[in-house]
């Protein structure tokens, strides 16, 4: 238990305010607690677990949680019981009185997001992208940007506001993308600039064309959803479209998190179906997510455009 301890202080230490990963078990670096992810999305810090755990590691974790300090104890302790399908929530203190399920603000490098918390798939915001967002961020003046498989469109809300000319995001979920556009609104960023498809991506191939070309380009599909995107046979056929999308100098993130893909799929693909894209670096995962094979962890790489 001290290991948990000890991370959940150091990621608490880092944290500032804003949204943190405070221990990471499905990494495997933390042999028997594989199972267990600690996430901090302010003021709600939520236990998930995805098996049945002994009723002693709650207890411990509470104890611990109580004995903080008031300045960075949570104002709820929530446990998820992921591995459920009834009585999955289990509230081990509430001190404002609010219900742990409900819409959330929380913030990233700045900015602001909408999170459902305990939503049991995704809540909004995936935290381990925290590095490609402050990529996008750093890299965006006065790009135009493409963003598929957008969700919530936080890689949009990072690229405006790191000065992006304008971004067009795709994503078949219109909800999420109405999200999307609650976060645009959150940070006080121009919508005249941003614009939100909720498209098949496989039907879109010429609208997005002609609101091209893009300086960069961001691809973050689910690994596998039925019906939707298989990575292991459809991502080539995305690939194959960055030519025509692309300025000379266009770049292009690429996003995978399957364990069983590692970065090697993403880059003999782009051999395969866009050679002029030149690998150009691999954005390192936060360090509140450590993981005992990279490999099988999320993987985000960067080609550029050959001149």
């Amino acid at each position: 238990m001290q290991a948990i301890f000890d991370s959940i202080s150091t990621q608490l230490g880092l944290a500032s305010g804003e949204v943190r990963r405070l221990f990471h078990g499905r990494g495997r670096c933390y042999p028997g607690y594989e199972q267990l992810i600690i996430d901090l999305l302010p003021p709600i810090v939520i236990i998930r677990l995805f098996c049945e755990h002994p009723a002693e590691l709650i207890e411990q974790l509470k104890a611990f949680f109580l004995q903080l300090e008031s300045d960075v104890q949570p104002d709820q302790l929530v446990v998820q019981h992921r591995y459920r399908r009834e009585d999955c929530i289990e509230v081990l203190w509430n001190n404002r009185g609010v219900d742990p399920e409900q819409l959330l603000q929380v913030s990233e490098l700045g900015l602001k997001y909408s999170v459902r918390p305990l939503k049991n798939q995704n809540s909004g915001l995936f935290l381990d992208m925290r590095e490609g967002r402050r990529w996008v961020k750093q890299n965006s003046q006065g790009k135009r940007v493409l963003n598929l498989f957008a969700y919530t469109c936080g890689f949009s809300v990072a690229a405006m506001a790191g000065g992006a000319d304008s971004v067009v995001n795709l994503d078949m979920s219109r909800g999420a993308l109405n999200t999307g556009r609650e976060n645009h609104r959150l940070n006080q960023q121009p919508l005249n600039q941003v614009k939100f498809l909720g498209h098949d991506l496989f039907r879109s191939w010429g609208k997005l064309k002609r609101e091209g070309p893009y300086d960069l380009v961001i691809i973050d599909p689910p690994s596998f959803q039925r019906g939707s995107f298989v990575a292991s046979s459809d991502y080539r056929k995305v690939l194959r479209r960055l030519p025509e999308l692309t300025t000379e100098a266009g770049e292009v993130l690429l996003c995978l998190n399957s364990p069983e893909l590692g970065s090697d799929f993403l880059q003999q693909l782009v051999k395969d179906c866009c050679p002029e894209f030149i690998y150009s670096e691999r954005i390192a995962n936060p360090d509140d997510f450590p993981d005992q094979n990279p490999e099988q962890a999320l993987k985000v790489l960067l080609f550029k455009k050959a001149a």
